[in-house]
């Protein structure tokens, strides 16, 4: 498979998690706005608040995801890659101020102003049928996620906070934290109807916002990492110093340096001892075809060689 293809189908897999988390949310965001309006449950409405929040996230991140593709130019060379991030930031800050705002807001407004909740059934069939759509997109961000963890040897939540890509990690934190959200107001909503008091709700309603700041910090965390430029974990230089060891112009690696500059691409800087002792014009022909063969990898963006001195020590794969 050529370096596009591979790039693609990753890309393809991601786009196919986003399409699917779209499509649930918005449905359970029209579901539960309307459940909201009809029961008047503080827990609902947050959920609403969460849904149509998520629902533009994933928005957010099908255009990171495009924007993200453009191949390199003369102003960008080495790629747009990192617009990923950005608009995946956009997406987290809006998770916070939507969906984690509105919740809590409306939940000590409930607490100050208690209204009664009615049509009880509504609220749990709606929370039920929510369950099963989020259900549904948290499985395929699941199952993307494990393969990709199981193909870099990585436990499944070391690789969710671990990985370059915003798209995963957002799509399966949110998606998890919406399944324990609705296990919140579900709970809720089953304690105002039992003891006729909103507190309960109104609580579930904060504690739904709460649940949604903290994954929001985490995202936007995660991401202005990688918008300023973080370096590839010891495990993945450890691999690339293994590969390039196994060209055989290439005696030993003194120096690398991998910077994510998008979702699974990486800028390779390295210096290198070639086999051999090739003049300076040889060198250079040697380097130039080295470089053009390591950036064939489906993550090497770029690579960018040169010659070691001496008495620098070699680098371990």
């Amino acid at each position: 498979m050529t370096k596009t293809a591979q790039t693609q189908a990753s890309g393809g897999e991601s786009g196919l998690t986003v399409v699917v988390a779209l499509g649930a949310n918005l449905l359970i965001a029209v579901a539960k706005t309307a459940a909201a309006i009809i029961t008047g449950a503080a827990s609902m409405l947050a959920e609403a608040a969460h849904s149509w929040a998520d629902t533009g996230n994933e928005v957010f991140l099908l255009i990171a995801q495009r924007k993200a593709d453009r191949p390199a130019d003369k102003t960008h060379p080495l790629g747009y890659g990192r617009e990923v991030y950005v608009w995946s930031m956009f997406a987290a800050i809006g998770l916070f101020a939507v969906g984690a705002g509105v919740s809590v807001t409306h939940g000590i407004q409930e607490l100050i102003h208690p209204e009664p909740a009615t049509d009880f059934g509504i609220a749990y069939a709606v929370l039920a049928v929510s369950a099963l759509l989020e259900g549904t997109s948290f499985l395929q961000a699941n199952r993307q996620a494990r393969r990709e963890a199981h193909d870099r040897d990585r436990d499944l939540i070391d690789h969710i906070l671990a990985t370059s890509d915003p798209t995963v990690r957002a799509v399966f934190f949110e998606d998890a934290a919406a399944l324990i959200g609705i296990v919140i107001a579900a709970t809720g909503i089953g304690l105002h109807q039992v003891t006729g008091s909103a507190v309960p709700d109104a609580v579930g309603s904060i504690l739904v916002g709460v649940l949604l700041g903290v994954v929001a910090v985490l995202l936007i965390q995660r991401n202005r990492r990688f918008l300023v430029g973080e370096a590839a974990e010891p495990k993945v230089v450890r691999g690339v110093v293994r590969m390039m060891l196994e060209q055989p112009e290439i005696a030993r690696v003194t120096y690398l340096s991998l910077q994510y500059v998008g979702a699974q691409k990486l800028f390779l800087v390295g210096a290198v001892d070639l086999t051999g002792d090739p003049v300076e014009t040889e060198a250079s022909h040697v380097l130039a075809a080295l470089e053009k063969r390591i950036a064939e990898n489906p993550v090497v963006v770029r690579a960018v060689l040169s010659l070691s001195e001496p008495e620098e020590q070699s680098l371990v794969g």
